[in-house]
């Protein structure tokens, strides 16, 4: 039987088994939520409730079915957090972890299993990239940690109750999660801004993609040699505080004569900002979503869908993905073929992938959004937010997570594992690896737009 199975496990493309492994941790994740010692008494808690809670975990979308200050007990927040660090750095991420603990040798077929779950393009460097990545995450979410939870005691009656939401909100805005353990996600604090400062950096940190975050870090401990970022790095970063800050101007001329009326610079800059950065992936808010007007709500949706960077905590098409459909067409207008950035020319290959990610992403979307549609008594505009939250991994959400379906809550667990484990990963799991043509046809040409 073993062997058997051992022959299928082998057979497996490296996107198949790396669904696997996250399909088994959700599974495990479910049956962990389930247990007594994790729910409070007499809380309203279901098995649809524990898989959806597992899988917006895993993706760490956000979304969420229950108030967990009424739901869990500390023993249940701390499987959440287990949890969340699985969904955060990769199940790779940690596997690596243990296999150098325990001194297995890391072949050939667990380096392309990592170069899949971290969507990098070459087998070279991985497991440093891997053991760096462990490094740089758990320091953040301590430091986030730390500084939260010391400031916590100014709200806190206890250091233990301080420490504990400091902890919970670190790995929540670091692994870009969006849960929450106050009932209410941010809005208890939308007047405190050093809260609010402290976690945008830390779901910046999550969101703005690993390499990123290594490459700085190498070169602050370069010793004077001379360093080059990549085209990957300074595109990931370049589109992504666009965004941001596009977004959050875009936010305030929408809100202008709307929620902003009465309130002052500093507090709709604050609650512009703030959505616009947590919109990358993150899904904490600091105000009431419903309390936005339509053209506001359809800003935020298309950020969630844009998402984070790619090997990042987030999910969505990408950063890049967006950025290089927006240079081709720019440049395709122009007559180019091709497209130049920093002294470089972006490979064809990343081109196509772009578009079919984007295409795919919106076919998706679109027809969950039908599908709900038919499914739900439920406004368009909640349905369409909540499918981007949900494929975005954002975790937002104006406040129909708990009234879906069984059939609808589904739909919503699939567009978060999705948007978990990447479109490429998953065209690859349906569709099988990438082939290269032994023959071609004639070309022939037809008529296009």
């Amino acid at each position: 039987m073993w062997e058997k199975l051992k022959k299928f496990i082998d057979k497996l493309k490296p996107a198949q088994l790396i669904v696997s492994y996250y399909i088994i941790v959700v599974t495990i994740s479910t049956l962990l939520l389930c247990l007594p010692v994790a729910i409070k008494k007499g809380a309203d808690w279901t098995l649809m409730d524990a898989v959806f809670t597992a899988v917006s975990a895993v993706s760490v979308t956000g979304l969420t079915t229950v108030n967990f200050s009424e739901t869990f007990t500390t023993t249940g927040l701390f499987i959440l957090i287990f949890v969340l660090q699985i969904g955060g750095v990769g199940i790779m991420a940690l596997g690596t972890f243990f296999w150098i603990v325990f001194k297995r040798k890391i072949g050939l077929r667990e380096r392309r299993l990592i170069m899949t779950d971290q969507n990098q393009t070459n087998l070279s460097g991985l497991v440093n990239l891997l053991k760096q990545l462990l490094v740089v995450f758990i320091f953040i979410e301590l430091a986030g940690a730390l500084i939260l939870g010391t400031y916590f005691l100014h709200y806190f009656s206890t250091w233990q109750d301080a420490y504990l939401h400091g902890l919970f909100a670190s790995v929540t805005a670091t692994t870009n999660a969006g849960f929450d353990i106050t009932g209410a996600s941010l809005i208890p604090y939308a007047n405190d801004y050093f809260i609010q400062f402290i976690h945008m950096i830390l779901i910046t940190l999550g969101a703005i993609g690993f390499p990123v975050l290594i490459e700085v870090k190498n070169f602050f401990k370069r010793k004077g040699e001379l360093f080059h970022f990549t085209l990957y790095t300074k595109i990931t970063t370049l589109i992504y505080f666009i965004l941001v800050i596009t977004g959050g101007i875009i936010f305030i001329l929408f809100e202008i004569n709307h929620f902003f009326v009465g309130k002052s610079w500093h507090e709709s800059f604050f609650y512009a900002f703030f959505q616009s950065v947590s919109t990358r992936s993150g899904g904490l808010v600091t105000l009431d979503l419903t309390q936005l007007s339509e053209a506001t709500l359809l800003l935020l949706s298309g950020l969630m869908f844009i998402g984070a960077s790619p090997s990042s905590v987030g999910g969505g098409i990408r950063t890049t993905t967006f950025a290089i459909s927006l240079l081709f067409l720019y440049n395709f207008s122009r007559g180019n073929r091709t497209i130049k950035l920093f002294k470089r020319e972006v490979h064809e290959d990343d081109i196509m992938k772009a578009f079919v990610v984007s295409i795919f992403g919106v076919i998706v979307c679109f027809v969950s959004v039908m599908i709900l549609c038919v499914t739900e008594d439920l406004p368009l505009m909640s349905l369409v937010f909540e499918v981007c939250s949900a494929f975005g991994t954002s975790g937002m959400s104006l406040g129909i997570t708990a009234d879906l379906s069984n059939f609808g809550k589904i739909i919503i667990m699939l567009l978060m594992f999705i948007g978990r484990v990447g479109i490429l990963t998953f065209i690859f799991m349906i569709g099988g690896k990438e082939k290269k043509e032994n023959f071609h046809y004639p070309k022939e040409r037809i008529i296009i737009g």
